[in-house]
């Protein structure tokens, strides 16, 4: 027997441009990214490859109301261009992305940084260990460094050791 939620899920899927995915029901996917494992997307988040390519890397958290659109339509809809521009984006491992932020393409999202709420990146280059914030966005370069596994690891033995 098929429960509310389930039938209300088929009903919503008839209606929209939507293929079924594994996050969530109202997770729209287009074209062929690539996500990789233990990848968490919120509720009423897209990511839009089509046309262009979206890498997502591993244990990468992905709020709700997230927006990773490859696409840019305002210059053809102004009629400066006649073409939509497409660009990549890339997102490594261990990636956070915090609600009502916009990935356009262009981006490059390097490994263990975090996209603060509401975050705007428009072609950016995040570097490993960073934080993104604002609109415009503002790179703090290299802020969670200090938490690198490593370097817990050693200052644990340094503080902790039987000297």
């Amino acid at each position: 027997m098929i429960n509310k939620f389930e039938e209300f899920k088929i009903f919503f899927l008839k209606f929209i441009e939507n293929k079924k995915n594994d996050y969530h029901p109202l997770v729209w996917i287009n074209g062929k990214p690539k996500i990789g494992k233990n990848v968490y997307i919120g509720g009423f988040s897209e990511i839009n490859a089509k046309g262009g390519k979206i890498n997502i890397g591993n244990n990468c958290d992905i709020a709700s109301f997230v927006s990773i659109n490859v696409a840019d339509s305002h210059l053809k809809t102004i009629k400066i261009k006649n073409k939509i521009a497409k660009k990549n984006i890339k997102i490594e491992n261990n990636v956070f992305i915090g609600s009502h932020s916009v990935i356009l393409g262009g981006t490059i999202i390097k490994k263990n940084s975090v996209i603060a709420a509401g975050t705007v990146l428009r072609g950016e280059i995040v570097p490993e260990y960073s934080l993104a914030i604002g609109n415009p966005a503002k790179i703090k370069k290299k802020y969670y460094k200090k938490y690198d596994k490593t370097q817990l690891t050693e200052y644990k033995k340094k503080v902790f050791s039987k000297n």
